[in-house]
């Protein structure tokens, strides 16, 4: 389970290139709290720019809190760093691949900063293609891969040592029917029990996505979590029967809507 509790963060405003009035501090995130339940997929809905992005990084350890609890099965991310992490499985909106390595390389040098024996590493690998539909590629460099090869060559290596928990920031950027639809069959798996019954939180803008993926969802705007239910009780509580109305409502007000 993940737990996230009074987020917040503020970033100091960047250097003045030009002689002006001083740029103010960007408060990204306010108040951001959520829990996460093992076997359920959370999604995290906000606008762009609402602080999705920040608060991923920080449960991933890439950022520290100003303020606020992160905590992956009762673990403090701040506190614990290397047991929390050790739980989760990240994929970044910018994949972050190495070009010149294989895709067989990149996920088995990921194993090795997780502490895995080679051989382990290398048949995970291989498992991990077989189950994502990318054997082909694991001995091709990922320079040159398309969107939907990054997105499967990333998310093996976010999955090599078998995290309990998989944290996915916008992984459907860029990606066509097929690669969307091949992405939410493999999320759906890994949180059924036969897939291990993983807890899995990820960020979108996008409701298409959240109404036939999430079991959870959490509305973020403006740095704050604004809701959080099923996308039947979000409609409900809004009084309406789509759902991106009822997203309009909670990010928004209700003067919003046309």
């Amino acid at each position: 389970m993940i737990r996230i509790e009074g987020l917040a963060k503020t970033f100091a405003p960047p250097r003045q290139r030009l002689f002006g009035a001083r740029a103010a501090p960007v408060q990204a995130v306010r108040d951001v709290s959520f829990t996460a339940a093992n076997g359920r997929i959370t999604g995290l809905l906000g606008p762009n720019g609402a602080g999705k992005t920040t608060t991923l990084r920080m449960l991933a350890g890439l950022i520290a809190p100003d303020a606020g609890t992160l905590e992956v099965d009762g673990i403090a991310v701040a506190q614990r760093p290397r047991e929390a992490l050790a739980r989760m499985g990240v994929l970044s909106d910018a994949r972050g691949l190495y070009p010149r390595l294989t895709a067989r390389e990149n996920i088995v040098y990921f194993s090795a900063l997780q502490g895995m024996p080679r051989e382990e590493a290398l048949a995970r690998a291989e498992a991990l293609a077989q189950m994502l539909e990318c054997t082909p590629l694991l001995d091709r460099r990922t320079e040159g891969f398309s969107q939907g090869e990054r997105m499967k060559v990333a998310l093996a290596r976010a999955l090599v040592h078998d995290p309990s928990h998989i944290v996915l920031d916008e992984p459907t950027n860029g990606l066509d029917v097929v690669a969307t639809r091949a992405l939410r069959e493999t999320l759906q798996w890994l949180a059924s029990p036969a897939g291990g019954g993983k807890c899995i939180v990820f960020s979108t803008h996008i409701m298409q996505e959240v109404e036939r993926l999430c079991d959870e969802v959490v509305v973020v705007a403006h740095g704050r979590t604004v809701a959080q239910g099923t996308v039947p009780e979000l409609r409900a509580r809004c009084g309406t029967r789509d759902f991106e109305e009822a997203f309009v409502k909670l990010a928004y007000g209700a003067e919003m809507v046309a």
